[in-house]
């Protein structure tokens, strides 16, 4: 049983992207490798684009790795890292991309399309609201036909 247990655990807990940063990539001094870390945690991975380049197994994302520590073992500031990737690659690259005109549909279009579904769902309630109680092909009665059928249910009732 506890043998089980511990599979269930290992199989639970034990996540393929924490062995991404290979060996050999990791820097030797603790303060850098937690900066390059740090920024890698927030470069897309262009060949899966839904994964940082910390997590991802892709060679690009590693030559991505080691661009990251190169620049800064060159003395650059986390900030001047990014800045030179982003020149390099776009702000695509960026998990988080900025807010500007460039990248507004980003940040604007998923609000846009719910409201356009929510539009287009309330035409169609409003649409099937007033057909619903006719048959298929029925038109509604002309002013005239609703007069003649109130006469003709007046006179049934007495």
């Amino acid at each position: 049983m506890r043998f089980y247990l511990c599979a269930l655990l290992f199989v639970v807990f034990w996540s393929p992207a924490g062995l991404a940063v290979n060996p050999d990539e990791i820097l030797k001094d603790p303060a850098l490798e937690a900066r390059a870390r740090d920024i890698s945690k927030g470069l897309r991975c262009l060949v899966c684009q839904n994964q940082s380049i910390d997590d991802s197994d892709a060679s690009l994302a590693k030559d991505l790795r080691v661009l990251v520590r190169d620049r800064l073992r060159a003395g650059d500031s986390n900030e001047q890292v990014v800045t030179y990737v982003v020149s390099r690659y776009g702000d695509f690259v960026l998990l988080k991309p900025p807010f500007n005109s460039a990248t507004l549909i980003l940040w604007v279009g998923p609000f846009l399309l719910v409201i356009a579904g929510l539009i287009a769902i309330a035409l169609f309630f409003r649409k099937n609201q007033t057909t619903a109680a006719l048959p298929t092909g029925a038109k509604p009665l002309s002013k005239a036909e609703e007069k003649r059928l109130a006469d003709l249910l007046a006179e049934a009732e007495q």
